[in-house]
């Protein structure tokens, strides 16, 4: 049970232990965009355990240093260790690299911080490979690092502390690279379930990486109140090709800056041997590993990732996991040239990997550039916006497929879709929801009073008749234990100029009529609120499986479109 009692959080029994999609990021993204400002804040909070005799002097002892490395990019950085050491020993008993403080020593908080905030910079590259302009997601955004994790593990502790003082910090998102270990824990034992709920009570949008788990069932971080994010790749390829000796070409994909002047001997030659080959040559095959090539526009994409974790949600079905899928694959960003581990022993400045601790700080970004035109909007508000916005059509204009044999996909891979920024500012319409409303959600899939108050520490009781769980009113929509007809309500809040009038387009789910009521929705001003009705009326089962459709809203500007996951039991 965990336990916030004024400003501390209490951990009273061991919780499930943390296994990091690498380290953990926050941010506070005190950011300019359009000229819009939000929480402009500056100050700095020391790096490491000091002598200082108050906070002021720490701060100035501090702030020199800070702003000469990071040009005010880094306003903030704290580290919490003592979870950690009291769960998994000291730090030095790990005989690994490692600083006492919020520097990063084994690259992954740079690569994620500077995805989602990193500065413009011209001519990078790893070792020549992707050469070009750098740049983050939000490059005016300023950034505070929580470093809650050491060695690819985190104490739910210091989970819980840096997520409570970044709230108490007022940042305006979270970006969390980290997650438990599948299954997901229950929403009422998990640290960070837990503590974003805190944040999202305050305000603040959580995005988190939904995992590298790659199967059905292991997405993580799948509370409704965070946005959990895929990974998916972008129109870059990286082709590194195999030159046999006998002329023939194998394709390839790896990051290789090296450039062969020779062919060298193949180690299995049976393997290597080709059809045709005369037996004395496939004796002593050889072959040349060409360097990386760049490939730019690459088809189709986006493509999903083959590790990239895979619902349906096994906690609250109904609620359809990943929420989005974002650039995550082969991603190029910031390394510190200490951590050689992960770069085969060479000091780089930046490096390539992939993972949804990628593809997090790119939906983070675009969470920020949405809080920094729309101050005044919930996180749930954010997150419908990224969520109706979202394309499920890749480069080709066909349906989103993944990697490596381009097999079909559904919502459980992609969520609502690949990230579109640039439609995610306007979405045209937004569902909302609050925390009022979690805590009926939550009623509605047998909380109790304990529950509740492990996940608020406060002492509530549910309603005699909750409202149904798939009523919640979230972007997408989801039933998972469809017994005959079922109406699934939600409410749209209008965000345009001027009188407009929706109009419904619905793709079916197999086995199942739809009927949406009333078949438009009009409004007059932006902010006004209409409410609607689906009806799903089903002919046969789905024999245990889900069948999936969608439901989009269009004004001939705008379109909001929602997954629909059913799994009909009986009819």
């Amino acid at each position: 049970m965990i336990a916030f009692h004024g400003s501390s959080p209490t951990v009273l029994r061991k919780m499930s232990p943390i296994t990091v999609l690498k380290v953990i990021l926050f941010l506070e993204l005190a950011f300019l965009a359009n000229g819009a400002s939000s929480n402009f804040k500056h100050y700095i909070v020391y790096m490491g355990e000091h002598s200082h005799p108050n906070s002021d002097s720490v701060m100035s002892a501090n702030h020199e240093m800070l702003a000469s490395i990071t040009g005010r990019k880094l306003i903030g950085a704290r580290f919490y260790n003592k979870g950690f050491e009291a769960e998994f020993g000291t730090l030095e008993s790990h005989n690994a690299t490692f600083s006492r403080s919020a520097r990063d020593t084994d690259g992954h908080g740079s690569h994620t911080a500077s995805t989602v905030g990193g500065s413009v910079v011209e001519n990078v590259s790893m070792n020549g490979i992707a050469r070009g302009t750098a740049r983050g997601g939000v490059p005016n955004a300023r950034l505070a690092i929580y470093k809650a994790c050491w060695f690819n593990q985190c104490g739910d502790a210091d989970i819980l502390s840096a997520i409570e003082d970044a709230i108490e910090d007022g940042v305006d998102i979270l970006s969390l690279s980290v997650g438990p270990s599948p299954p997901q824990p229950s929403f009422f034992s998990d640290s960070i379930s837990i503590s974003t709920y805190h944040a999202f009570r305050k305000g603040i949008l959580s995005s988190a990486s939904a995992g590298n788990d790659r199967l059905p069932r292991t997405a993580t971080n799948v509370a409704p109140w965070i946005l959990t994010v895929a990974a998916s790749s972008i129109d870059r390829d990286f082709d590194s090709n195999v030159h046999l000796g006998n002329s023939k070409m194998f394709k390839g994909f790896s990051l290789n800056p090296l450039k062969m002047k020779k062919y060298s001997r193949i180690v299995n030659a049976t393997i290597a041997a080709a059809p045709g080959v005369p037996l004395k040559n496939a004796r002593n095959p050889v072959a040349k590993i060409l360097p990386t090539a760049t490939i730019l526009n690459a088809k189709p994409a986006p493509r999903m990732a083959v590790f990239s974790s895979i619902g349906p949600n096994i906690i609250t079905p109904d609620i359809i996991k990943p929420d989005i899928t974002a650039p995550g694959v082969n991603i190029l960003a910031a390394w510190p040239p200490i951590a050689t581990t992960a770069t085969a022993e060479r000091s780089v400045d930046y490096n390539i990997i992939s993972g949804t601790s990628m593809s997090c700080p790119h939906a983070s970004a675009v969470a920020a550039i949405i809080k920094s035109c729309h101050p005044s909007w919930s996180p749930s508000a954010i997150q419908s916006a990224m969520m109706t916005t979202a394309t499920v059509i890749d480069n080709t204009g066909r349906t989103i497929v993944k990697d490596p044999f381009r097999s079909p996909t559904t919502p459980f891979n992609y969520g609502s879709g690949h990230i579109n920024p640039t439609a995610a500012v306007d979405p045209g319409l937004i569902y909302e929801y609050d925390s009022n409303d979690i805590i009926d959600f939550l009623c509605s899939t047998g909380a109790g009073p304990k529950n509740l108050k492990n996940l608020t520490g406060e002492q509530l009781t549910c309603k005699k008749h909750p409202t149904p769980s798939y009523n919640l009113n979230y972007p997408s929509i989801g039933v998972s234990n469809m017994k005959g007809h079922v109406s699934v309500l939600r409410t749209v809040t209008y965000y345009g100029q001027g009188p407009t009038t929706y109009a419904p387009n619905v793709e079916k789910p197999e086995g199942v009529e739809v009927a949406v009521k009333p078949n438009t929705l009009v409004f007059r001003k932006t902010g006004e609120k209409q409410s609607f009705k689906i009806d799903f009326i089903p002919y046969k089962t789905s024999n245990g499986n889900f069948v999936f459709g969608s439901l989009t809203w269009s004004n001939g500007i705008h379109r909001v479109r929602s997954p629909i996951a059913l799994n009909v039991i009986s009819i």
